[in-house]
């Protein structure tokens, strides 16, 4: 059953400045990063994440507004080249990005190498001094809450200001379970730090973005959802967000 209209304008009225509106499709544009920029604007959104040569294009369309330009590095694979993941998020901090959305060797992780594992990480975040660095740990992948949970505590100790769930990529991406794992360990093991959550991967209704705030603020308490330290990334989510304001009489 959908949300009631004024429960669906409240959510979205939330949801909206949260979102890193995001377009990584393998066919991929100018004009598309164009237009990506233009809703950007006027939804102000948090962000909008673009693939690495698009990254000038849209901090030139952004310059002056609060909206912020994030990368994919080691995307989607997650491999484990760490000169070629530090020379890529390197090259995407000199064309403009803010954010640099980073998925981790998690396959190296699985297999018990977890020092490969936080070796990139913690090489990409040396050039990330002054940049967001979001670890993207493939949790449709990893599977069960254990491994997610080592997963993020190991970014969290690498030096992520963010976990992310999922590329977008895998059979599964975000669900409820692994983000709760993710937010559990944030809370215990982040103290002292603002550290963030992004959830990713398969977020289409207005109803997904209420149950991922509702999270949020059962694990981290209702105030805990700002555009610092919450994140929603999704391409088709904006729609539905702008469509259920649009509702407001």
């Amino acid at each position: 059953m959908a949300a009631p209209p004024s429960d669906a304008t409240e959510i979205a009225r939330r949801a909206l400045p949260l979102l890193d509106l995001t377009n990584l499709a393998d066919i991929c544009t100018s004009s598309h990063i164009d237009a990506l920029c233009r809703d950007a604007r006027a939804g102000g959104v948090a962000a909008v994440c673009v693939w690495p040569q698009y990254v000038g294009e849209a901090a030139r369309a952004l310059k002056g507004t609060p909206v912020r330009v994030a990368t994919v590095v080691n995307f989607p694979a997650g491999g484990e080249d760490v000169e070629r993941a530090v020379e890529d998020a390197a090259e995407a901090i000199a064309d403009g990005a803010q954010e640099i959305d980073l998925v981790l060797p998690y396959r190296a992780l699985m297999r018990g190498d977890a020092a490969t594992a936080s070796g990139l990480a913690e090489a990409v975040r040396d050039v990330c001094r002054k940049t967001c660095l979001k670890v993207i740990l493939e949790t449709g992948v990893l599977g069960d809450p254990e491994r997610i949970g080592q997963a993020s505590r190991l970014a969290i100790a690498a030096g992520a200001d963010f976990l992310k769930t999922s590329t977008g990529r895998s059979a599964v991406s975000a669900t409820p379970e692994a983000a709760e794992a993710m937010l559990g360990a944030i809370r215990e093991f982040g103290a002292g730090r603002r550290i963030g959550l992004k959830v990713s991967g398969g977020l289409r209704s207005v109803a997904d973005a209420a149950a991922y705030l509702a999270l949020a603020d059962r694990v981290m308490g209702p105030d805990w959802a700002q555009p610092a330290t919450f994140r929603l990334g999704a391409s088709s989510l904006y729609g539905e967000l702008t469509a259920a304001l649009a509702r407001v009489p």
